[in-house]
């Protein structure tokens, strides 16, 4: 088991342990790069000036954190084409599908930042063109497996030509279509050539070469070879076919409280799965068991061990609700574990029956099976879940909400690098607020509805700022009673200044629908095309994003709403950079 995350910096103290052991594997597998070379990948990522070329390092690490492999690709924002500098496994990794999983994020970067496609280098398979039988047999292995994707050498070109009369072939430039079907032009392959040529290689190629080999480019569209290996060279999933991981809590319905006006149920989710099923946008996963360190690592211990075991003891078909309020002395809580309820609750309508604490502990596995996702390089996820959890903080639930599923994801997470959380739902993300509220290494932006008139009226001023290291990481942007969708982007807008200044390495989001228009929790008039437009903006981040569900209780128009804005997300180029495969010019 191993995920894939992006490396933009080296920042992050885990950052720069991955970047030193991507040197250590360079050393070992490409044994002919001289130390120039192996620090060329560092450098290239924190100046991308250098060349003209930006840079993402993508790593394959285990559960552990140990890096197993790595991918280095570049993308020229002028001619509009990704180059795929190095690819490698660890050494005794090579068979472990390492390799193939990171050639597939990089084919899905590459499509979303361009439309020239993905080119990169391979040691020639001709007969004779390898020094030794087994190097010959590893180079036609490589080449064999890109064609597996579509990827193939341009041929009756001169980019092989030997730097000296004598010399050694060159390598194949192989070019990847990522599925789309468009012909390489001639006016295209010539500005790839030049670039690579004069950037990547400048200190070995002279300028005559250079005029040689892109010269030697003469036909329109430019000629791949066909395939040598495969009789259908895309038998791979299509570079453009990133669908939405999408895991559903299955036991939410258990928790059903058929209580007059309670709107937490679930027809919720069924009203949702209704509208998503048809568009081809996911793909579902089932969700995963994860250990209680999870919620005590962002909850207090206390409240997680009272929820387990005050749902152990309520009778079928009863509830407890909290109806008493003591103040809170940590030393003195009620004896009584009805009154204990109003110790660690907020409010008089989050009842306590037998199947809340199980259906809330699913739904923190879904958020977590979803964030693991997200860190193993799938661009979006989906943890579709009730209950919600955005409302509960580290010692109290309340709001509908026993676990706060986007902090336990976001926390989990920022071990890889810093998270951003944007909750959009209509009232306060208290909860994510309070737990990382003396953080830095966790941005919170709330957009909602003014704490004068919205639950939960005590928190989500504008002043709350954070505290010590946290002060200046929590954002709220609290509005008027009355927001059309036009209104609202405003606020989006400010939002998403705020996320992109703090440049994190991945997005949760706090998905709340009840900003939609006639949900009977809110008071804003958002509309289907509203939420589209959002889902774009939100999309126009480039972010690695995990998406929980909160809030939206009209289920006439939820499922509607929540399809439209993953319409917007999936409809809105996603741009990054990624980059040898291996070569030496």
């Amino acid at each position: 088991m191993f995920r894939i995350r992006p490396i933009h910096d080296d920042l992050h103290p885990q950052n720069r342990e991955a970047l030193a052991r991507v040197e250590e594997i360079l050393k070992t597998q490409f044994p002919g790069l001289d130390d120039d070379e192996i620090g060329a990948v560092r450098a290239q990522l924190l100046n991308p000036f250098a060349k003209r070329f930006k840079t993402i390092l993508y790593v394959a690490e285990d559960a552990r954190g140990a890096l197993q492999g790595f991918a280095v690709l570049m993308h020229d924002p002028v001619a509009d084409f990704s180059y795929l500098d190095f690819i490698a496994a660890d050494r005794g990794l090579t068979s472990r599908g390492i390799g193939g999983a990171l050639y597939q994020r990089v084919r899905e970067e590459a499509f979303e930042l361009g439309k020239n496609g993905l080119f990169f280098e391979c040691a020639p398979d001709d007969e004779g063109s390898a020094s030794t039988p087994e190097l010959l047999r590893q180079n036609r292995s490589r080449l064999r497996f890109y064609e597996q994707f579509g990827a193939r050498p341009i041929i009756e070109t001169d980019y092989e030509r030997p730097l000296t009369p004598g010399g050694l072939d060159m390598p194949h430039l192989v070019y990847d279509d990522l599925d789309r079907g468009t012909p390489l032009k001639r006016s295209v392959a010539r500005k790839v050539v030049r670039a690579i040529l004069e950037r990547k290689y400048a200190d070995l190629c002279p300028p005559e070469y250079v005029e040689t080999v892109v010269g030697s480019i003469k036909a329109d569209p430019v000629k791949i070879r066909p395939p040598r290996y495969l009789k259908s060279a895309r038998t791979q999933q299509p570079a453009a076919s990133n669908p939405i991981i999408l895991v559903v809590n299955d036991k939410h319905q258990i928790h059903h409280v058929r209580d007059r006006g309670y709107v937490e149920a679930p027809v919720r989710i069924r009203a949702i799965l209704r509208d998503l099923d048809p568009t081809g946008y996911f793909k579902r996963v089932p969700a995963k068991d994860y250990a209680e360190k999870h919620i005590t690592a962002v909850h207090d211990a206390a409240l997680v061990k009272y929820l387990a075991k005050v749902c152990r003891g309520v009778p079928p078909e009863k509830s407890v609700y909290p109806y008493v309020f003591p103040i809170r002395n940590p030393g003195q809580p009620p004896k009584d574990l009805g009154m204990q309820a109003g110790y660690y609750c907020i409010d008089t309508f989050t009842p306590l029956n037998e199947s809340a604490y199980l259906a809330a502990r699913e739904a923190v596995d879904c958020a977590l099976t979803a964030a693991d996702a997200v860190a193993a390089g799938a661009r979006y996820a989906y943890a579709l879940v009730r209950p919600p959890g955005h409302h509960a903080e580290r010692r109290l639930f309340g709001g509908f909400c026993y676990f706060n599923n986007n902090a336990i994801a976001a926390h989990r997470l920022s071990a890889l690098g810093k998270v951003a959380i944007l909750d959009v739902d209509y009232h306060h993300g208290n909860g994510q607020q309070d737990i990382f509220y003396q953080r830095s290494d966790v941005l919170t932006v709330s957009i909602h509805g003014h704490p004068s008139f919205a639950y939960p009226y005590f928190s989500g001023y504008e002043a709350e700022r954070g505290e010590g290291d946290g002060e200046g990481f929590n954002v709220n942007i609290p509005l008027p009673e009355s927001r059309n969708g036009s209104q609202y982007r405003e606020a989006l807008t400010k939002a998403l200044k705020k996320i992109r200044a703090f440049k994190p390495d991945f997005l949760v989001m706090a998905l709340g629908l009840d900003t939609g228009r006639g949900d009977p929790t809110g008071s804003w008039s958002l509309n289907a095309e509203d939420f589209e437009e959002n889902g774009r903006m939100i999309a126009a981040l480039k972010l690695p994003t995990l998406v929980i569900q909160e809030g939206g209780y009209r289920t006439r128009t939820l499922g509607t709403n929540v399809r439209r804005f993953f319409t917007g997300l999936m409809n809105e180029p996603r741009a990054k950079a990624t980059g040898k495969v291996a070569a030496s010019r």
